[in-house]
């Protein structure tokens, strides 16, 4: 069973910062890409960055040169750091993980339960 436990939420002023930490955890074989996504009320979850394993990035235009990912592929963790934070990043924040359970099977992917981000003005 693998499972994806988030930390690292909650309540900060405008222009604050953040660190997510995000943790796979289970029996597998490898882990692909990673990333974070987001969802606030009445809107669709968004992909807010992603990092594959080798360490490319990718980062959705409203949060570059805010937010940096980066990963752990020894800890099996991936991270997001929020810096400069605004009213409307506000939002759950789920993390993302494309885990092989075994090395013949594709990856599947697998969601932790989401930390809420709250950014006041």
């Amino acid at each position: 069973q693998v499972q994806l436990v988030e930390s690292g939420g909650g309540l900060v002023q405008t222009g604050g910062s953040l660190r997510l930490s995000c943790v796979v955890s289970g029996k597998f074989f490898s882990i692909n890409a990673m990333g974070w996504y987001r969802q606030s009320p009445g809107k669709q979850r968004e992909m807010v960055a992603a990092v594959a394993r080798g360490g490319s990035t990718n980062y959705a235009d409203s949060v570059k040169g805010r937010f940096t990912i980066s990963r752990d592929n020894d800890k099996n963790t991936v991270y997001l750091q929020m810096n400069s934070l605004k009213p409307e990043d506000t939002a759950v924040y789920y993390c993302n993980a494309e885990v092989k359970v075994t090395m013949f099977r594709n990856g599947v992917g697998y969601w932790g339960q989401g930390t809420q981000v709250t950014v006041s003005s």
